[in-house]
């Protein structure tokens, strides 16, 4: 079976899109990539992402646009992804921008992601399955993260306990052990923090390489502000985003702090705050091994504080050298949920997201006759039966 997945993450700056072809032995799930892309959104779209994330204010009609904006560049991005995958997919998984996640006292209530999934069923021409975290929060849990479900099966953690790091805007975290259930939560901020200050201080999106944060000085002071907040503290199942770690999150740090800090030291002190948070949680689950994947695995200055705060502990490695590719290992995890729905089997895992039961995700969008079920002739009348 082929799949194409779709991934677009908290950074909102592109799409990830992988074709992967999935065979059966067994009781062994094998999975072949067939190759990835990334599609950068414009800058246009990604200022409209932003008019719309939390805290700024909306409007139902800018809503309404971006979702149907997106939908074309989700559509475009499945076209790429049939590309990929030799002409010929079974299926395309698009879960959409997440524009809002919403969490209040530790408990998922909603979630709410964007991108007109008809659009890109007509596009394809193939089932789309999408909104994949709200059944995992109608059971009651986090709805995220729902990668977890890939690394346990592809680790092993029989030689002790082994993680798998996703760096994105959110850092995430799978922990797989012996004779444990298996942990995966949204640890805090890796690039989210990062790239709004780059945005402000820089006009970039982003601090390429980790040059500027090499140059400069952890701010103590910052750092201790940081590390207060009370998120860290908070037990597992737990999910976070953009709600929280935002640049007004960062310019209320810094009018507390009540003293300018040169631009280098402050991205330098926001990198040795992700590292610092993702270190500690690696520590408490005594790691003996990290498996680092995402667009924060570009960063050398970020990659470099981990390995250096691991030494000793636990060894840090990247996707790639499982063959997974580091930058598109969401995307093939996404497709993989496909695979699950469509065999009409769980893809959360209640151990990581809280929920009372796994849930089957998504919700499938059809492509004319090609769809996900039992083919039958069209009914010509209808009659009520007493």
């Amino acid at each position: 079976m082929k799949i194409v997945g779709l991934m677009s993450g908290t950074s909102y700056d592109g799409v990830d899109v992988v074709a992967a072809e999935f065979d059966v032995e067994g009781d062994t799930l094998w999975l072949r990539p067939l190759g990835h892309r990334g599609l950068d959104y414009d800058e246009r779209l990604r200022t409209e992402i932003t008019a719309l994330l939390p805290p700024a204010a909306t409007s139902i009609e800018a809503v309404c646009r971006l979702d149907n904006r997106l939908g074309e560049v989700f559509a475009e991005a499945a076209a790429v992804g049939l590309e990929l995958a030799g002409g010929r997919a079974d299926a395309v998984v698009s879960p959409g921008q997440t524009v809002f996640h919403w969490v209040a006292d530790g408990v998922a209530l909603g979630t709410l992601q964007l991108g007109a999934v008809a659009r890109v069923a007509a596009r394809i021409g193939v089932p789309v399955l999408s909104d994949l975290r709200s059944a995992d929060i109608a059971v009651g849990g986090q709805g995220a993260p729902l990668v977890p479900v890939f690394d346990a099966l592809l680790l092993d953690g029989a030689a002790g306990p082994r993680a798998a790091l996703n760096l994105g805007g959110i850092a995430n975290l799978t922990v797989v052990a012996p004779g444990a259930p298996v942990l995966g939560y949204d640890v805090g901020p890796a690039n989210a923090l990062l790239d709004a200050a780059a945005q402000r201080f820089l006009g970039r999106p982003c601090d390429l390489d980790g040059e500027r944060a090499a140059a400069g000085r952890v701010h103590p002071g910052l750092l201790a502000g940081l590390l207060a907040e009370p998120y860290y503290a908070a037990a597992p199942p737990k999910s976070t985003g953009k709600e929280l770690f935002h640049a007004g999150y960062l310019d209320r740090h810094l009018a507390a702090l009540g003293e300018p800090v040169p631009v280098d030291d402050l991205l330098a002190t926001l990198t040795e705050l992700t590292a610092r948070v993702v270190a500690a949680e690696c520590d408490q689950h005594a790691v003996v091994e990290v498996i680092a994947a995402g667009g924060g695995v570009r960063n050398p200055t970020l990659l470099g504080r981990l390995a250096a705060l691991g030494a000793g502990r636990w060894r840090l490695r990247g996707a790639d050298e499982l063959g997974v590719p580091a930058q598109a290992k969401e995307a093939y995890a996404f497709a993989l949920l496909g695979w699950l729905s469509w065999h009409g089997l769980p893809g959360s895992i209640p151990s990581v997201t809280g929920a009372t039961r796994g849930a089957v995700l998504g919700s499938w969008t059809p492509a004319g006759p090609a769809y996900p079920g039992i083919p039958t002739n069209p009914p010509r009348r209808l009659r009520i039966r007493a």
